[in-house]
């Protein structure tokens, strides 16, 4: 069985091109003519080859391909931005040279707007974003956490600090991610952010399926970044011919520096339209298992 490791932006995938359709998944099990593992095993870092998740490229009726994906402890049905990006990667290493593909929650498209040394530069748009809710508290009097929660193409919970580079990321991030009750039975991943200057933000995320912190998020970013402009960040803008404003974000992640820009929709309550996500992804390793 062969998977070829990807990373974007310090988040790490095994991708296997499954468009002859010979690999299944059941439960968080992978199989494969009388092979079989299960995700969880596969992205151990001790005990397996080590990743934050698995992906399959597969065909698609609609489109250019299919995006399946699922976090290291086998869950799925949820998008990664990050892991978007890196699909996209390998898709332009097999061959494939148009960008418009199905994930689990809907279509996306893309473009490659640089290619070096075998680190490309992925533009992904993203899902369009409505509602965003506010809380003072979380989980009543168990969690005080003032923050937003918002589905950028998974749930995610924004939480602004200061001194970000010395915060307890998973003991904070688990704490909200199991006791914020609002946001069972599910939960949702747990970012937080500080403000570096305008347009500018720094995020790290606690991410579920991970049940860890990870070096980055897509759409965990994108959501810190629909976060910051309702906070009060200021973007760098633009306006539209229909009068919405376009706002952009320079994104700080752990090691590396990506981009969000959306457009905010005038009308009551929140709506982002045209939303971008642009950062790195690059190959890693060939791996046979």
């Amino acid at each position: 069985m062969i998977f070829y490791k990807y990373q974007g932006a310090g988040n790490d995938f095994l991708i296997a091109d499954n468009r002859d359709g010979h690999l299944t998944e059941t439960d968080g099990v992978l199989y494969a003519h009388g092979w079989s593992k299960s995700i969880a095993e596969l992205c151990d870092r001790r005990y397996g080859v080590g990743a934050d998740g698995v992906m399959l490229l597969e065909n698609s009726d609609k489109y250019d391909f299919r995006m399946a994906y699922y976090n290291s402890d086998g869950s799925g049905g949820m998008m990664c931005g990050n892991g978007g990006r890196c699909v996209v990667a390998f898709a332009a290493d097999r061959g494939i040279s148009h960008f418009d593909f199905d994930a689990a929650d809907g279509f996306h498209k893309a473009n490659i707007i640089k290619d070096d040394h075998g680190v490309k530069t992925v533009k992904l748009k993203m899902k369009d974003v409505i509602g965003m809710t506010h809380y003072d508290r979380l989980g009543g009097v168990n969690v005080p956490s003032s923050g937003y929660f918002l589905d950028t193409g998974t749930r995610h919970y924004v939480r602004f600090v200061e001194g970000l580079d010395s915060y307890d990321i998973v003991h904070e991030g688990r704490t909200i991610r199991y006791k914020g009750h609002e946001l069972e039975p599910i939960g949702a991943n747990v970012n937080f952010v500080e403000s570096v200057g305008e347009g500018a933000i720094k995020v790290r995320t606690y991410e579920k399926g991970v049940e860890d912190e990870t070096f980055a998020c897509g759409t965990g970013i994108v959501a810190s970044a629909m976060a910051s402009y309702a906070h009060g960040v200021r973007p760098r803008i633009s306006e539209n011919e229909n009068g919405d404003i376009n706002a952009m974000y320079t994104v700080y992640a752990k090691r590396d520096i990506l981009a969000v820009s959306f457009d905010v929709i005038k009308s009551e309550g929140w709506s982002a339209e045209n939303v971008w996500l642009t950062g790195p992804a690059a190959f890693v390793a060939e791996i046979h298992i």
